[in-house]
């Protein structure tokens, strides 16, 4: 796709005209990756110009595949290069090169997302030295907000989001749990605020069925301590120890999948939990007859949403925006962390199928009204107006 030559622009575009958006994230994987994705198709098919900063050395050919794919709506186009998980010197180099990707795409609105987009969206539309500045937006997705502000990291990240909210002209988060936890470890910002939750489309509503030999259970996500897999086998182990009992599929990739491969040998479940790697999620839903979700913390998890839409039973835990999901169902939420509980629910689950299938019915209808891959495309556009005007 050639590139697109810097547009003359000025506010009068941000009150109904074309918008020039920018979405900056760091790794494209999970549901953040997911969400700019849909953002990206959906602003384009509403007649905006978008282009994607990300990261160049994470997600793998799934990710290269994705991008393939967008480059269709992309119309500013796509820039990749590295950017760090951690926080260090190439930080700096990372926004700089933001900052001139910006500078020639000349953008109405630079939206962050995650933590590492965030910095580099906000401190590039800080420092832009031709143009005009674009409206500096910013999605957490969790990020620096699952931190304790007494541990040295959420220390590090807290702060330097409380230097960045001065320099912040709208934050969109994907649920009320994610706004009170940014006002109680960052402070309320002083800027254009909204809760948008996460959207999905009218496709994702086709049920799904177990495949023939399916498991009991099954996980889908990043495999790293923070999405509770271990809990899962302790769970497994608590329901019946060794090699007879509930049986469990754990889909993703992630930094710490020897650890839990390492953990299900030593507990002895080698033959009842499997590891095959990366699936597209309805994919993956099919490989079990519950999912389990138990995370010892999340923003508003887009696994759960496709999960409840596809009618599946869903054992999950009490944390981040999941009860924003769950809604009137959010008794059935177990404590993180919590392995019998997790099993008791599980158990439940494998107990009582009919029931089970209700629930999972009855939260499918209720996501259907609530949870709009369309609404939440329209409310994000008019926060990006609201805030225009707010300037």
């Amino acid at each position: 796709m050639p590139a697109i030559a810097p547009a003359p622009h000025n506010r009068d575009q941000m009150t109904g005209g074309p918008l020039r958006i920018v979405h900056c994230l760091r790794a494209p994987v999970g549901g953040l990756f997911r969400h700019v994705c849909d953002l990206a198709r959906a602003q384009a098919g509403r007649g905006h110009l978008v282009g994607i900063i990300a990261d160049a050395t994470t997600g793998g050919s799934r990710a290269e595949q994705r991008f393939a794919e967008l480059r269709a709506v992309c119309e500013l186009g796509i820039e990749r290069f590295a950017m760090s998980r951690l926080p260090g010197p190439g930080d700096l180099s990372a926004a700089a090169r933001v900052r001139t990707v910006a500078e020639r795409w000349q953008p109405d609105v630079l939206h962050g997302h995650g933590a590492k987009g965030g910095v580099y969206a906000r401190i590039a539309g800080t420092r832009l030295r031709r143009g005009r500045k674009p409206v500096r937006a910013y999605t957490p997705h969790g990020g620096s907000l699952h931190y304790s502000p007494s541990s040295p990291a959420g220390f590090l990240y807290l702060r330097a989001e409380r230097f960045l909210s001065a320099r912040t002209d709208l934050f969109l988060f994907e649920s009320e749990f994610g706004r009170q936890a940014f006002e109680a470890k960052v402070g309320r910002p002083d800027a254009v605020v909204r809760v948008v939750h996460n959207g999905v489309a009218p496709a994702e509503f086709e049920p799904i069925s177990p495949a023939p030999g399916a498991a009991d259970f099954v996980f889908v996500g990043e495999l790293r301590t923070l999405k509770g897999v271990d809990t899962l086998l302790e769970a497994l182990n608590l329901m019946e120890a060794g090699e007879h009992g509930p049986t469990a599929v754990v889909v993703g990739a992630g930094p710490d999948e020897e650890l839990f491969r390492d953990r299900a040998r030593n507990l002895g479940l080698e033959r009842r939990v499997t590891f095959p790697g990366q699936l597209p999620a309805r994919q993956a839903f099919a490989l079990g007859r519950c999912i389990v979700v138990p995370s010892r913390a999340e923003s508003l998890p887009y696994i759960v949403l496709e999960a409840a839409a596809a009618r599946l039973p869903i054992v999950a835990t009490n944390v981040g925006g999941i009860p924003e999901i769950f809604g009137a169902q959010s008794e059935r939420l177990v404590p993180p962390g919590d392995a019998p509980a997790l099993a008791a629910a599980m158990r439940r689950i494998l107990c009582d199928g009919d029931a089970a299938s209700a629930e999972a019915s009855d939260l499918a209808a209720d996501i259907a009204t609530r949870f709009s891959l369309d609404s939440m495309a329209e409310r994000i556009l008019d926060a990006y107006f609201a805030c225009a005007g707010a300037n």
